[in-house]
């Protein structure tokens, strides 16, 4: 067992004064670097820094970041879901830690590419044909998985059909 104890913040964003959704951080007395790309082989979607170290991952409407000595979780109702959520989490890395014999750890950072390299990719024809008033719009929410490369009109061109490969190549999937 890694995680033995921690203790739990909730609290409101700061960012956010008068918010009804709270954010907690368990800040742990085990170190969670080297559980970190056991982790990120397991989860999903997970976005890897091994410089920080961190690992990003979001699961339904949670926003998770695991750090070496801390979790923080944000978008929680109240205290008893953050320690709900917070228990699964440290269960989660537990497991994780107990099976890694058995896990090919992920060592590779997944970062999101810069918006302009996403939209020198775009046709930058400000069309609005994909629901977006402008192209960088549109590069904004690819990066961030709101939209696909597929909602855009002229990408699917064929005289387009490199920038779209490239797009797809460089965006998180």
């Amino acid at each position: 067992m890694l995680i033995e104890h921690y203790d739990l913040d909730v609290f409101t964003p700061p960012c956010s004064p008068g918010s009804t959704r709270f954010s907690a951080i368990a800040r742990l007395e085990a170190d969670l670097s080297d559980v970190l790309p056991y982790l990120h082989a397991m989860l999903d979607g997970s976005k890897y820094n091994p410089a920080a170290p961190a690992l990003s991952w979001e699961k339904d409407s949670y926003f998770i970041v695991f750090n070496r000595d801390e979790i923080a979780v944000g978008n929680l109702v109240d205290r008893a879901e953050a320690e709900r959520i917070t228990g699964e989490l440290v269960a989660l890395v537990n497991d994780t830690w107990d099976r890694r014999a058995a896990i090919t750890p992920d060592h590779s950072a997944h970062r999101r590419p810069p918006p302009m390299q996403v939209y020198g990719l775009l046709p930058q024809t400000n069309c609005k044909q994909c629901g977006e008033p402008t192209c960088f719009n549109f590069a904004l929410k690819l990066i961030a998985q709101q939209v696909t490369p597929g909602q855009c009109p002229v990408l699917l061109e064929p005289e387009c059909a490199d920038r779209r490969a490239q797009l797809i190549a460089i965006l998180p999937s």
